[in-house]
């Protein structure tokens, strides 16, 4: 007869996944196991088996519910402002503030994603691949010119994404500016900085100098060579 699931496994489910990234983030995903997890769980590794079973299993979880907590949350930011550049602040401080709390998860899905099996790596990056289309609509609407230059579209999406997703490494919660202002000042950021930003790119680049080694002039050449070659 099969198990039945207890009233409280999403709960429980949900705090084997918060102290798995905890330890993940801690440990890397391959120094942390399956009875780090349990311990950690305060449950025996037999009972940690009823919610999952491997270490893949709960890392994909992990980032699954991670990833969709945050296309979910982009999306609606995305659909309540009509306007370019307040769609794009909007998407900016909605990320920031889902980041809240989840820095572990955060630095899991940056360092940990490739080590699981390709099927459930397509899956995760798909939904990273919706949370960039999402971002790259919001700039082309708040940045016209863009248009023109769909090429640097990805660049520029990224290095959005850059300021953004590695925040967590200096910004401390009530100390200094809030996410809010951060978020304020990377749009305007990428806002006065775009079109510059494109201009520079499009310039073509100078090719490097090649500086040629000088030899010995003709009437430096050893006398006796010169002496051979007139006899």
């Amino acid at each position: 007869m099969a198990r039945t699931r207890a009233n409280d496994y999403d709960k429980k489910r949900l705090g084997i996944l918060s102290r798995s990234a905890a330890l993940f983030a801690a440990h890397g995903y391959t120094g942390t196991s399956i009875t780090m997890i349990a311990e950690a769980c305060g449950v025996s590794k037999a009972l940690m088996y009823h919610y999952y079973s491997s270490k893949d299993a709960v890392l994909f979880d992990l980032l699954a519910d991670h990833l969709q907590q945050l296309v979910a949350a982009v999306e609606a930011a995305s659909q309540s402002h009509g306007d370019g550049q307040e769609r794009l602040f909007a998407i900016a401080a909605t990320l920031l503030e889902a980041y809240r709390g989840a820095d572990a998860e955060h630095q899991v899905q940056i360092a940990s994603l490739k080590l699981l099996p390709q099927a459930q790596q397509e899956t995760l990056k798909e939904m990273e691949r919706r949370l960039v289309a999402l971002v790259s609509d919001a700039l082309l609407a708040a940045i016209p010119s863009l248009a023109r230059k769909r090429h640097l579209l990805k660049p520029l999406t990224m290095s959005l994404f850059g300021m953004l997703n590695w925040h967590y490494l200096w910004f401390r919660e009530g100390k200094g500016i809030t996410r809010d202002k951060y978020a304020r000042m990377v749009i305007a950021l990428i806002l006065s900085g775009a079109d510059e930003a494109m201009a520079a790119a499009d310039e073509p680049v100078a090719a490097p100098r090649i500086e040629r080694p000088v030899g010995k002039r003709k009437s430096e050449r050893p006398r006796a060579a010169m002496a051979g070659r007139a006899g």
